[in-house]
């Protein structure tokens, strides 16, 4: 019941029970029809649809229900009566009544919509996004707003019941590089100076955590200047916390109930807690990938000890050999596209074996003795009918390029299996290596702290420091990470001295957070979620523009309100900005 001046009941909520009461309904006109001197409309507002009955005993009512168009805006008065048999529509809460008018007020008149209100037939993007407002009326988009406000009504609930805080962080703060580029804001009581928009809330609620604030959470927005594709925007919410006198597995405990409360009260999932954990570096090595898809299997294979033994020159001067087990024969035409998929991951070739009932078939079969043969069976688990995609390359590159060798065969061959495949990966690499440059860079960020036994490594090898950061994952993709942080100035000294920064060079960056530290600093760690990127695949798509209210498109513009746009003269001037842009020819 949702009684207003307007309405007594809403459009999803009459059945049996109230046949016979009087009722006042409004919302959209569905759909009209004219059937043999009545008229039929489905009434539709965001809780469903009832079919209302226009009888000509009702004079002016069906008189003016005669002119109604789609999408016209209406009141009606009427009582509630069954349908007549075999006119049920058991696809309906509302199926097996409908409500005969006696009554009808056209609250106001609509053109013929750009785009169907109707979940049968979707608008292409550019026009769904400028005439979004219709396009929320569908439906489908509609639940999946809903869909999203259960998510982030439950997300409240479970974490006020933990103890935590709601603080907003601010939108207007200090430039503080983050990997993305910043969203900038000049000051116009500040000539000359600049405020960013917030990447993350990161540095906040770190100083949430000195303030004394032990449970800190937040819905928070973050604005990153950055290409865009299906799970990116310029513009997205996380669902972000921090807590004091925690470790490692205080997060997993908290995070994995958060989690499971979201599914049962967003979808009505029931899933199994404590999530399985794994290493990067097993992550890696077994699917080429720090979020690995556990919906298939197609791990991948290490036969570099059996290859290099052959005679095959490009396998003995390889760093390493890997393979996956495709459980299919591939035809040449399907090596072919897999092959020319590798090599545009980076791969200089791929070699394939086919496993049949005569023994191995490749051209590169006769570069293994007949006892190697047998051992790359047996180490790789191939059976008849199966192929071998095999890479050789360093053993970074060929683990990530057969990842995603794999994804591909999972989704060509159908393997993927329906279902939530959660994952904790954990003790990611705190340092990662660039090549061009020949510096360590962090893999996070700088305040992540490393393992108590790895710190002995900071100085003499970087590359052996795993640090205590952790990533969720579902399906093969990241819902969201974090880490324990360091607290200490003693140890953020020793991190930042191997990316080559001194601690006063990173208090210009960051001052006020490790300025901070000087007064007493508990240890803390946090994590954050992607809330839409939740959103979307609890729906059933990868696109979080599918489950925000106005998403940018690719371009990161605004179809519907035209922004960016231009500002006016007087506007510019109080900024002190002048604009020089060379003009198009």
């Amino acid at each position: 019941m949702l009684e207003t001046k307007f309405r007594t009941n809403t459009c999803g909520e009459l059945n049996k029970s109230n046949v016979k009461q009087d009722t006042v309904l409004a919302g959209w006109c569905h759909s009209r029809r004219d059937h043999g001197g009545l008229i039929f409309v489905d009434l539709r507002d965001r809780y469903g649809l009832t079919q209302v009955v226009f009888n000509p005993e009702s004079k002016e009512a069906f008189k003016e229900a005669d002119k109604l168009r789609r999408e016209d805006v209406i009141q009606i008065k009427g009582k509630v009566v069954p349908r007549k048999p075999g006119m049920e529509n058991p696809k309906l809460p509302t199926g097996d009544i409908e409500v005969e008018v006696i009554e009808l007020n056209v609250l106001n008149k609509a053109e013929t919509p750009p785009i169907e209100i109707d979940d049968r037939t979707e608008a292409n993007e550019d026009l769904r996004l400028k005439y979004r407002y219709l396009d929320l009326r569908r439906p489908v988009m509609a639940n999946k707003l809903m869909l999203r406000n259960r998510v982030a009504q439950a997300t409240r609930e479970y974490l006020n019941s933990m103890n935590f805080v709601e603080v907003e962080t601010p939108l207007l703060i200090r430039a503080t590089p983050e990997g993305a580029r910043d969203y900038i804001v000049p000051s116009r009581t500040r000539p000359g100076k600049f405020f960013a928009l917030p990447q993350s809330p990161q540095l906040y609620k770190q100083i949430l955590m000195v303030s004394g604030m032990d449970r800190y959470f937040q819905l928070a927005k973050c604005l990153r200047d950055e290409d865009l594709r299906a799970d990116r925007q310029p513009e997205f919410t996380q669902i972000d916390m921090e807590m004091s006198f925690i470790d490692e597995e205080d997060v997993y405990k908290l995070c994995e109930g958060l989690v499971k409360t979201i599914w049962k009260k967003g979808i009505n999932v029931d899933l199994k807690i404590p999530f399985p954990r794994m290493t990067y570096q097993e992550a890696m090595e077994k699917y080429g990938s720090d979020k690995p898809d556990l919906r298939f299997g197609v791990e991948l294979i290490d036969i570099t000890e059996i290859a290099t033994k052959s005679d095959f020159e490009v396998f003995k001067k390889s760093d390493v050999v890997k393979c996956i087990c495709v459980p299919a024969e591939l035809s040449r035409n399907d090596v072919d596209k897999y092959t020319e998929f590798a090599q545009k991951l980076g791969a200089k070739g791929m070699v394939y074996i086919k496993v049949t009932e005569k023994g191995l078939e490749s051209s590169v079969v006769k570069y293994f003795k007949e006892e190697q043969q047998k051992q790359l069976v047996e180490r790789t688990g191939a059976k008849t009918g199966n192929t071998l995609l095999i890479i050789a390359d360093r053993r970074k590159k060929a683990n990530e390029i057969l990842g995603q060798l794999r994804l591909e065969v999972g989704k060509n061959l159908s393997l993927i299996v329906p279902g939530w495949k959660f994952i904790w990966i954990t003790k990611f690499p705190l340092f990662e290596y660039n090549e061009e440059e020949q510096i360590w860079t962090p893999m996070h960020h700088i305040f992540s702290t490393p393992h108590e036994e790895c710190i002995k490594y900071l100085e003499e090898d970087p590359g052996m420091v795993t640090g205590k950061l952790y990533d969720l994952a579902l399906n093969g993709i990241e819902l969201g990470g974090g880490s324990i942080r360091i607290h200490k100035k003693e140890l953020q000294e020793k991190v930042l001295k191997v990316i080559g920064m001194t601690y006063e060079q990173a208090e210009k960056r960051f001052g006020f957070l490790l300025n901070s530290f000087r007064y007493g600093a508990p240890p803390h760690g946090g994590l954050a979620f992607g809330l839409d990127r939740i959103c979307a695949l609890m729906s059933g798509t990868n696109d979080i523009r599918e489950v925000i209210a106005f998403p940018k498109n690719k371009n990161a513009e605004c179809p519907m309100d035209e922004c960016p746009s231009d500002v006016e003269p007087i506007q510019l001037k109080e900024l002190h900005i002048k604009i020089d842009i060379p003009k198009k020819k």
